[in-house]
Formats: C-alpha cells, structure tokens, sequence
C-alpha cells in the first residue's frame, strides 16, 4: 500500500506532525518497518517481530535515542512519538559511498560515542564469550581470538551503523534508523560499518585494507582500534553466521554477504 490507513493518517494529522496537504509516499529499502514521507517529514511505524539475532527493532529505543541526540546532528531530529510510531525531520542528503571517504564516518561515531549515555538507553553484551555465543546460535563457527584483549569502552552505540545508514550532505554526516540503539562496546559499532557484508548490502564494494587503515586512524581512540582489530575474526564469523541465517530465509543478496566475510580478516 502508498499510504496508510485514514484513521492513522488524521491521528498524526491532528497532532501537527505531518502537513494535511501533503501526500505519504512509502518508501522502500528496508522490511523491518513501515516508513512514508510526507513532505519535510519521516513517519516510521514499527511492525512487531522485526527483531533479528544480531540487530532489535524497538520503538522506544528510537525515541529515546532521538529524544538524547536532538541538535546534535547525528540523528534526524525528533517531531513527535507515540505508541508504536515516530515522526522525525527528513533528512537531504546521500546514502554514504566509498567516493565520500571513511574518515566523515569514523569522525561522526567518534562524536556519537562521546555522546552521555541515557539513563534508560538498554545495555547489549558484546564481550567475546557473548558474541561466541550468538555465533554459535546462529550455525556459525567461532574463530580464536586473543585471551587478553584491549579494555572495552561503553559507550552510546547506534548498533546498526552500516554504510546504508548514514547520510551525507554538505554539513557532514547523519545516522539514519535507530531501532537499536544501545550502550556497550564502542569497537562493535566499528565492525558493522567496516564488515565487508554490510557494505555489500548497502550497495557498495567491500572496503580495501588501505580503506580499513584510514577509517580507524580517523577514529582515533587507540584502545578501541585495537579492540577492534583484535577481535576482528569474531566479528567477521558473527556477521557470516548472521548473513547465512538471513539468507536461508530468503532474504535476497545475504548468501552472497556471507561469502564476502568468509575472506575477511
């Protein structure tokens, strides 16, 4: 359907969220939810279930994530939220490319990172023995890794940080679709954005080694580069296990994500 029901329309109509005159155009690109423009805005309904092994899909996190970051730049910002439904400002700009460079990228979550956590933001356990175990829910293999690892850095994560949702205009970066956003290790966030799966599924070639370098050097926090590097392999076998996990449910392009991380690292 273009357009939601009549009911749900006149409700956000009549709150002064969204322009009468305007038409809701759906937009495409994600299955998760349901998202429609309508005008300057973005009026994004959340479907039950849309929660996966590795990404959730919750309402109020969006809010509340949107809610913290208003003005800052990171996130669109918030117009209005109830029950299961967030209206926010659309955006203009472009969906991140290998041709905009990886260091607007690794500067923006550094700025996200350094973000105060919420006092209600959820927490996510990204420690090893946490992703071993997730990888191995999903049929994966889990590789070894360091026992002593860089320190984890907890911090405000976006938690679904791949190319596809960030956009670039002239004033820099935005981060798009916070159904999932968390606090926890700062190193996850790195590794959705660089996984060469991710990149291939928002429609670009896997980033090059040179590529990699540059991202982590712009971010800048040494423990975090490190961690991430460390734990490299186990990142790479998590998003292999989740892509085949996706793709034996039919979800199109994953089987070939998940051949893309059988190379990494």
């Amino acid at each position: 359907m273009s357009s939601p029901d009549a009911e749900f329309r006149h409700f956000w109509i009549a709150r002064g969220a969204v322009d009468g005159a305007e038409t809701w155009e759906l937009l495409t690109g994600g299955n998760t939810n349901e998202t429609w423009r309508v005008g300057s805005r973005i009026v994004k309904r959340f479907r039950e279930g849309g929660e996966t092994p590795i990404f959730g899909n919750d309402v109020r996190s969006e809010r509340l994530a949107l809610k913290a970051l208003k003005g800052t730049g990171l996130a669109p910002e918030l117009v209005d939220a109830k029950g299961d439904t967030v209206v926010y400002e659309r955006v203009i700009g472009h969906g991140w490319r290998p041709e905009d460079g990886v260091e607007m990228v690794a500067e923006a979550l550094r700025a996200l990172h350094a973000q105060p956590i919420p006092d209600e933001l959820s927490h996510v356990d990204l420690r090893k023995d946490a992703m071993a175990r997730q990888t191995l829910s999903m049929n994966g293999k889990v590789p070894r890794v360091p026992a002593e690892l860089p320190p984890e850095k907890q911090v405000f994560l976006h938690g679904d940080a791949t190319a596809a949702n960030v956009l670039v205009d002239e004033s820099g970066v935005t981060f798009i679709d916070w159904q999932c956003p968390a606090y926890g290790d700062a190193a996850s966030d790195l590794a959705v954005f660089l996984s060469p799966a991710m990149q291939f599924m928002s429609g670009n070639e896997p980033l090059d080694a040179a590529q990699v370098d540059a991202f982590l050097e712009a971010y800048g926090e040494e423990d975090v580069t490190a961690r991430y590097r460390a734990l490299a392999p186990l990142y790479s076998a998590r998003m292999r296990a989740y892509c085949q996990w996706r793709a034996a449910r039919g979800d199109q392009g994953y089987g070939r994500a998940a051949a893309l991380e059988q190379t990494a690292n």
